[in-house]
């Protein structure tokens, strides 16, 4: 990007996908604050995209909402993309420049990139080591697809600053060929099939994943995980130094990190060294794998074992992965609407031992659930939500001949009958498998509306 802050004044600016999560928001609030004229343009109505609106009443915006209209794209200087528009979109054609806020940052952040990609657990990861970075650098900062744009935070950045940037396929896709994201560290967590409504086939979405680390050189680091085919290929292939982390100890001569007996370590120097302790505060084997791989990649950044496992025994995970949200005399209520694969439902499931009220199903993205076959005969009880994945879910279990209930045509209905049926010491989980459009704006959506009803449950509503 051949501008800076300073050559924003005046420049016409279109946000294409203003959206609910922040990124098309804090983009538009950035250049508007720094003088550009901006324009937000959503396909989405004026009465879903309220919200967003209200989040900018005090920078001057200009909104084309439930349509776009080809001017905007044609006369801006600088389109702004939401990582859910499709680069073959024709509004984008007819732009001049197009860039996202993932771009822009990256063009102008003055200080350290240590990026976080992967189907299922780059969120925890990228949080975990953010938690424990900033204990040691108190400006490090953390932004990406956890839905917190790293534009909020550009201005306020120092060159010693790091950032932690956890980046979906789509905004790594849309980096292709720009050469300008070089991370100090590479953290790929697993790559499991996902997004293939978009893709088509793996193939597509695995070399999206791959961006992470093509401009990465020698002394770059690029963390894989060896229990994953992808990860050593992934290794194989980066110019970065690969490093590995796995859930058994590694065959020799390979450097990264490992568990054993409940326990994390890393394999650099004379003798392992313990970077992972057994007690945590979050729930789960495949939690302590993403506490693991972030625990490398600090371990190799300069951080001390001492202080790394002080931070991951402390780190209090995060909204909507496992998150227990509140206990109804003896039963918990847990939250793990960020499962939205069946591999992460089935993790989550294999995550208890107390009897289990699941709450599952959901929209379908092209997903095979045939994984989540061994792990269905674990709940005690088993509630489906409608959608179009749940019409997958419902032939799994009858060839498998395990009972369920509904499904049910709304969250309530489903949350007060795994309530009402779950006893003391039992645990209602909700964790779909599936993604969440149709009856909800997103998984963020789900996960809170489903707080929502445990508070009232809890509180006699």
């Amino acid at each position: 990007m051949n501008f800076n802050v300073d050559s924003l004044p005046g420049m016409k600016v279109t946000i294409m996908g203003l959206g609910l999560h922040g990124g098309g928001i804090e983009s538009a609030r950035f250049f508007a604050r720094h003088g550009a004229e901006v324009t937000a343009t959503d396909l989405r109505s004026e009465d879903i995209l309220e919200s967003s609106r209200e989040r900018l009443a005090d920078v001057p915006v200009r909104y084309v909402l439930g349509r776009h209209d080809e001017n905007d794209f044609r006369d801006a200087d600088l389109v702004i993309k939401n990582p859910a528009v499709r680069p073959d979109s024709p509004f984008l054609a007819l732009a001049r420049r197009v860039e996202t806020d993932i771009s822009v940052f990256l063009s102008l952040c003055p200080g350290p990139v240590l990026a976080v990609t992967g189907s299922k657990g780059k969120s925890s990861t990228a949080s975990a080591l953010h938690f424990v970075l900033s204990r040691a650098f108190p400006g490090a900062r953390l932004g990406g697809n956890i839905t917190t744009s790293p534009l909020t935070f550009l201005d306020d950045l120092g060159g010693g600053d790091p950032t932690v940037l956890e980046l979906s396929s789509w905004q790594l896709g849309d980096l292709r060929g720009r050469r300008i994201l070089k991370p100090r560290a590479a953290v790929i967590t697993n790559i499991l099939p996902d997004h293939l409504d978009r893709y088509g086939s793996m193939e597509p979405y695995v070399n999206d994943k791959r961006v992470i680390f093509e401009n990465q050189d020698r002394g770059d680091l690029t963390v894989c995980f060896h229990d994953d085919p992808y990860g050593r290929s992934f290794a194989r292939e980066t110019p970065g130094k690969p490093v590995f982390f796995s859930g058994s100890p590694l065959p020799e001569g390979l450097e990264g990190a490992y568990l054993a007996d409940g326990e994390g370590f890393a394999t650099a120097g004379p003798a392992p060294v313990k970077i992972v302790p057994r007690g945590i505060r979050v729930i789960g084997d495949h939690q302590k794998l993403n506490l693991l791989a972030a625990g490398l990649c600090l371990y190799h950044y300069g951080l001390a074992p001492q202080s790394i496992r002080e931070g991951l025994a402390a780190f209090p995970g995060i909204e909507h992965r496992l998150e227990p949200c509140g206990r109804s005399g003896g039963v918990l209520f847990c939250n793990d609407s960020a499962a939205t694969i069946p591999e992460a439902l089935t993790a989550a499931v294999r995550s208890f031992s107390v009897p289990l009220h699941l709450i599952t199903g959901g929209t379908d993205k092209c997903l095979d659930f045939s994984v989540f076959a061994g792990a269905a005969a674990l709940p005690k009880e088993i509630y489906l939500l409608e959608g179009s994945a749940t019409v997958k879910l419902r032939e799994l279990l009858d060839r498998t001949g395990r009972s369920y209930r509904g499904p049910y045509d709304s969250l309530e209905k489903a949350v007060r009958a795994a309530a009402s049926a779950a006893r003391d010491g039992e645990v209602v989980l909700l964790s779909p498998g599936c993604t969440s459009f149709g009856m909800f704006q997103n998984e963020f959506d789900r996960g809170r509306r489903y707080k929502a009803l445990v508070s009232e449950i809890i509180a006699g509503r």
